[in-house]
């Protein structure tokens, strides 16, 4: 009768301690088994992540963290107990950060690719990367943003602090009448628009025309260009430089004859004016009275000497007439 109680108590002691231990277990989730596969993320802080956070990978738990320990050149080293089968996201890195507002946090294992822009994670994952280890960076906890928040609201408060100051009475007054001038304004625009809608219209239609003109110029240049072109094509352009060129040539010929033409009249213009010079200096001789010349013309004695030679030659004219026997005697044997 004593062996049976004994029993009972040591069975249910065993049964007490199995079920202690599976609890352990499955409460620290120990891998008995070694059914899972591990890998190891490395992180420059890690913030408040502890060992048994899950690790989430698309948002499905499949694992947890195992271990967290330091490495010697100052980097946290996290380790990852995953289950078997499990496959890592291509080009994997690892975010820790908060899964609830009671402070759990969890790893996140995604893509490189599919982490939002923001430059502080960025420069967290290339400080880490590297030795063949997952890269990670650690999100801001609840308390940081709240901080943050905090001190955006002290900024918040103190611009609308300064904004109740600017804006007092007698700004929001100058406001209404800024307003009641902006609506005066705009009637003034509207019934402007509708007095001079016809000259609108008018501005529109001419500015039609204008268009058309431009394009019929338009055609027209296109025309010429289609017309050079088949001159160009037909020979018809070369022609035409050929005889360029030949006038060209005449034209350079007939500048070298005029050029030579302006030489000699220079050179006859040059002996001109000499000789107009000589010439005036033989007419300042004469009228000064130097020489036969200038004699005769200023001394009037030659004249009245002439003057009397004539009349004394009428005489004796007129005394051969009247008595040539006088003069002549003629006698034939």
């Amino acid at each position: 009768m004593r062996k049976r109680p004994d029993f009972i108590v040591g069975l249910t002691v065993l049964l007490t301690a199995v079920a202690l231990v599976s609890a352990l277990v499955w409460v620290r989730q120990t891998d008995v088994s070694n059914r899972r596969q591990r890998v190891v993320a490395r992180f420059r802080d890690v913030g408040n992540a502890r060992v048994g956070n899950a690790a989430m990978i698309r948002g499905v738990r499949s694992g947890r963290i195992d271990r967290i320990e330091l490495a010697d050149d100052g980097a946290v080293l996290v380790r990852l107990s995953l289950e078997r089968g499990t496959t890592l996201p291509r080009d994997p890195v690892v975010l820790l950060n908060e899964s609830s507002l009671f402070g759990e946090w969890q790893a996140t294992i995604t893509e490189r690719a599919a982490l939002p822009h923001d430059e502080a994670v960025q420069r967290q994952l290339d400080a880490v990367s590297g030795d063949g280890m997952i890269p990670g960076a650690t999100l801001p906890d609840i308390a940081k943003l709240t901080a943050v928040a905090g001190q955006i609201a002290g900024d918040v408060a103190a611009v609308a602090g300064r904004v109740g100051v600017a804006f007092d009475d007698a700004a929001a007054k100058e406001l209404r009448a800024s307003i009641q001038n902006f609506a005066v304004l705009s009637s003034t625009l509207a019934r402007t628009v509708r007095d001079h809608e016809n000259d609108l219209d008018t501005l529109s239609s001419k500015l039609q025309n204008a268009v058309r003109s431009l394009d019929r110029t338009a055609q027209t240049t296109l025309e010429i260009a289609n017309r050079v072109d088949s001159s160009m094509t037909g020979g018809e352009l070369q022609q035409l430089i050929t005889d360029l060129g030949a006038a060209a040539a005449d034209l350079r010929k007939t500048t070298s004859t005029l050029n030579g033409m302006a030489n000699n009249l220079a050179a006859t213009q040059a002996r001109l004016d000499n000789f107009l010079a000589n010439g005036d200096s033989v007419f300042k001789k004469i009228n000064t009275g130097r020489g036969t010349i200038g004699m005769l013309v200023n001394d009037s004695s030659l004249y009245v000497g002439s003057d009397s030679l004539v009349t004394a030659l009428r005489a004796l004219v007129i005394d051969v007439r009247a008595n040539p026997k006088k003069f002549f005697n003629l006698s034939v044997f």
